[in-house]
């Protein structure tokens, strides 16, 4: 798709002497390579080439004819106590289902208990990136292929439906017919490192600019003299000034005392943001300069934009086998909404809607 980058960093070329597995950050960094102006072919290096064995896929019928007898596939509606399971064989009849605690002993139990009825397949799971993360990560450590799998649809639902378990069994049956083919993110690795302290320093910043505009507010409230004693231009200047007043608390029903105060706290609020702001931006730089120094070095890209670009792609970037799939990714992607004579076309409005930014 012209003008829309893909991910660099793992191709036939390099992929001999990787230090990890395929899909893992390598030293080389990760890039982008599209065909547009802003981004011209080469600049920062080939697309990756993929292959059959790379990209994991559903099987169809005729592959699991092939299985053994014994082959059952299970699907997972996960919650944040507990996951329930349903266990299907390859030709789609229910054999069990049970409940399990989200804990690590309960996910030992869930494939201890899936190896005894037979040989897994794959586990079709909901909610890979929140509620089912860790059990994503525990049958991953442990060689199960693991197959990401939307909720129902609301039509679905309305005829069936909706409890753990028709939920579990519409999971696996999704995986099963080839509808739902995709791999879920690493999170095992420095990409998942690098999301959870954008997300700490995303709320921060919103913090630090809520506290910003309640002072800007106060302080347009507040009576004259306390107002023009504060001669900074800035906000941030405002609230190191702040920072001065001395309430009276004895005095507190007064509303110039009360304002005093209010102004003192916001000021404290917003300089202790602005220390983790930093202490998280040092730790970001460190992180996303490990992980993708070539991104890094290009002039106009950042660690903010370096980083959401990791969090976009993931850490196992190979389980994206096109640029299309990346826009797609990103909710960059055009589909069609065209009815009779009325041709057109929208962006996709799902994916990671932070992704367009980069």
């Amino acid at each position: 798709m012209p003008g829309t980058c893909r991910p660099i960093g793992i191709t036939t070329e390099n992929r001999e002497g990787m230090a990890g597995p395929v899909g893992t950050v390598t030293s080389e960094g990760l890039a982008t390579s599209c065909s547009s102006l802003l981004c011209p072919p080469g600049r920062f290096g080939h697309p990756p080439t993929w292959t059959s064995e790379e990209t994991p896929s559903a099987m169809t019928a005729t592959e699991y004819d092939t299985q053994p007898s014994d082959t059952i596939v299970a699907g997972v509606d996960a919650h944040a106590d507990t996951h329930h399971v349903v266990v299907l064989d390859r030709h789609g009849h229910r054999i069990a289902d049970r409940q399990f605690t989200a804990t690590f002993v309960g996910y030992r139990e869930l494939l201890t208990w899936l190896s005894g009825l037979g040989h897994i397949v794959h586990i079709d799971v909901e909610s890979t990136g929140t509620y089912a993360a860790a059990l994503t990560r525990f049958l991953i450590s442990h060689g199960v292929a693991v197959v990401e799998v939307n909720t129902p649809h609301a039509h679905t639902r309305a005829r069936s439906g909706k409890d753990d378990r028709i939920d579990a069994e519409a999971a696996a049956r999704k995986a099963l017919s080839g509808e739902s083919t995709a791999v879920p993110k690493d999170t095992s690795g420095p990409v998942e490192a690098i999301r959870t302290l954008s997300v700490t320093r995303d709320s921060a910043v919103k913090a630090r600019s809520s506290a910003l505009v309640q002072l800007r507010d106060l302080l347009i409230t507040a009576p004259s003299e306390l107002r023009e004693s504060l001669t900074s231009k800035t906000l941030h200047g405002k609230a190191s000034e702040c920072i001065r007043l001395r309430p009276d608390r004895t005095r507190l029903h007064e509303p110039a005392q009360a304002t005093k105060m209010a102004l003192r706290t916001l000021s404290h609020r917003i300089l202790a943001l602005d220390r983790e702001i930093a202490d998280l931006d040092a730790a970001l730089e460190q992180l996303v300069t490990a992980a993708a120094p070539v991104l890094t070095s290009h002039l106009g890209i950042g660690v903010g934009h370096a980083a959401q670009f990791l969090i976009t792609a993931g850490q196992n970037i190979d389980r994206m086998h096109s640029e299309a799939a990346f826009a797609r990714l990103c909710g960059a992607a055009p589909v069609p909404v065209s009815s009779g004579k009325t041709h057109r076309m929208w962006l996709h409005r799902g994916g990671d809607r932070q992704g367009p930014v980069l």
